[in-house]
Order: C-alpha cells, then structure tokens, then sequence
C-alpha cells in the first residue's frame, strides 16, 4: 500500500526562517560590511537553515503541527 505525503502547508515559522536569513544579510552586506560580520552572520544562517530543515521535516514525515 502506498501513500502519498503531500507537502505541509507554509506556516509563520516558515516565513520567520526567512525573513531573518533576508534581515541578516541585509545587515551583512549593506549595512555593516565587515568580513568577520559576514563570516558570522553565514553560520548564523546556517544554524538557521538546519533547524528550519530538521522542523520542517518532522512536520513534512510525522504529521506534527507545533
């Protein structure tokens, strides 16, 4: 028997992930652009991404709404 998963719907965490991976380059590159702010604000968004990623997921596979 096979199932389909469909996508889950966009939710406000979803949006929030990218609305501060936009703000934090935007300070990055155009409001203070040093090469260690930019550096950092790099693996802020990765830890950004991944916890974004790992949600998203779980949300996608187990059907769990936060």
């Amino acid at each position: 028997m096979h199932t389909s998963m469909e996508m889950p719907s966009v939710d406000r965490l979803d949006g929030l992930a990218l609305l501060a991976t936009a703000l934090l380059l935007v300070f990055a590159y155009v409001v203070y652009p040093d090469p260690m702010v930019k550096f950092t604000v790099w693996l802020i968004i990765l830890t950004i991404y991944m916890t974004w990623f790992c949600y998203f997921g779980v949300k996608w596979l187990y059907d769990v709404y936060m």
